[in-house]
């Protein structure tokens, strides 16, 4: 038997003769809105199959000796800045007291007058190197041992602030440095009466290791004494004006992500379901505000830190983000970078309480006693959780799902098409054959 003959019996495509066909007005209009309904499917297949959508994963953070950011802009319109100390501590046992790098306090005008902005400068308002001093000048330390660290000059006490830290050193109370030499040279106390009403914005941000710790703003210069971390709170105490009333205008634990890179995500999140992400996600504190008028007060912010990543489509390929701004502190993730994002979420619950102590039923908890004893400030104790959180971007729909769904768009569009017109050629006929009867 010739081959062609065999693929005629193989054949499920029969055909009809030309003569044999037959072209109504209702089977053209059936085939312009079958080819209507096709064009709208097929739209709709390339949309769903172009949608990126997020999917989330919780795997054990495997990280290990990792540095992690923390940012912050916090202001304190009732403590001057020449008060205000900025300590970080974790249970690796460094601690970073007095954080100069990366921190900068902004002086702001009494609340009164609006809290315009005076000055900026980094935390060391009053260092002065003593140019115009001789070359050969040593000053006195006062009794206390001079600073091994950051001295103008070693074995002596040239600044009033070396002065300070030969004092804090061996836990004394330094107070407005009457009869200090260097500090009368400065003008400290004069500086200090003229920033008494003052508030302060503390600005910038700290590297810290990635391990449980906590870093805390509080009046005074710190010094440890045995093993208790102790603030010299003579000149805060001075005027009863003084309080911690504070607003939190951003805190954020890990690189910031610009503008265009939180509005892509958060419409890719909102392509996956309801409660898409936002910015309030990541760093829930913005906007706190906290009012007291007490000056012994203290605020306390217990922070669990959850490591986030977020992978894009591609991030495999993606050139890797250049080491200089992983040791930059401060630096923003634009639009144009396609690589894996890696940042931290974090959740928070606060607590307040006088230094008083007592019963706390002017919050609505009679039954709640506060401990006695304590240092003012705002105090912010950070977890980090063992578990990561991979946000990861993907094709709703496979190439090879978007091929199905358009030959079953296409298929079964025509093949209803076919049966909506024999019907419809069906019933006019009858319809035809009753009438000429």
């Amino acid at each position: 038997m010739p081959a062609k003959s065999r693929f005629h019996r193989l054949d499920a495509f029969t055909k009809t003769v030309e003569d044999a066909r037959i072209r109504t007005t209702s089977g053209g209009v059936v085939t312009i809105t079958s080819l209507i309904i096709i064009l709208w499917l097929v739209w709709g297949e390339w949309s769903d199959y172009r949608k990126v959508v997020v999917r989330p994963e919780l795997v054990v953070d495997k990280g290990r000796g990792e540095k992690m950011e923390i940012s912050m802009n916090i202001t304190f319109p009732r403590v001057p800045c020449e008060l205000l100390t900025l300590d970080v501590m974790d249970v690796s046992g460094e601690m970073q007291m007095g954080v100069m790098h990366g921190i900068n306090k902004v002086r702001l005008s009494p609340s009164s007058e609006g809290s315009r902005v005076i000055e900026s400068k980094a935390l060391e308002l009053h260092k002065d190197e003593a140019h115009h001093m001789d070359p050969e000048y040593c000053g006195e330390c006062y009794g206390a041992p001079p600073p091994t660290d950051g001295a103008v000059k070693s074995g002596c006490c040239n600044t009033c602030d070396e002065v300070r830290n030969a004092y804090a050193s061996i836990s004394w109370s330094f107070g407005r440095g009457e009869g200090v030499e260097q500090c009368e040279r400065e003008h400290y106390a004069e500086h200090l009466d003229e920033q008494r009403k003052e508030g302060c914005r503390i600005e910038g941000g700290i590297r810290v290791n990635k391990v449980i710790g906590n870093f805390h703003i509080a009046p005074g210069k710190s010094f440890s004494n045995g093993n208790m971390h102790v603030h010299d709170l003579e000149n805060y105490f001075k005027d009863e004006t003084h309080t911690f009333t504070h607003t939190i205008h951003h805190l954020r634990f890990g690189p910031q992500l610009s503008d265009v890179v939180i509005a892509d995500m958060q419409k890719k999140h909102a392509n996956s379901g309801p409660g898409g992400w936002t910015n309030h996600h990541i760093n829930p504190l913005d906007g706190q505000d906290q009012t007291t008028n007490e000056q012994a007060y203290n605020f306390m912010y217990f922070i669990k830190v959850v490591s986030t990543a977020y992978l894009p489509l591609g991030w495999e390929k993606a050139a890797p983000r250049p080491g200089k701004f992983d040791e930059l502190l401060g630096t923003t993730i634009d639009g144009n970078y396609k690589g894996s994002i890696e940042t931290h979420q974090f959740s928070v619950t606060s607590h307040k309480r006088s230094l008083q102590g007592g019963s706390d039923e002017e919050q609505g908890h009679k039954e709640r006693i506060h401990a006695r004893g304590g240092i003012p400030g705002v105090f912010f104790s950070y977890d980090i959780s063992p578990m990561k959180v991979i946000n990861r971007e993907a094709r709703e729909k496979s190439f090879s799902g978007f091929l199905v769904g358009l030959c079953a768009v296409i298929g079964g569009t025509l093949t209803v098409a076919a049966a909506v017109d024999r019907a419809v050629y069906e019933g006019a006929n009858r319809i035809k054959k009753m009438h000429s009867n």
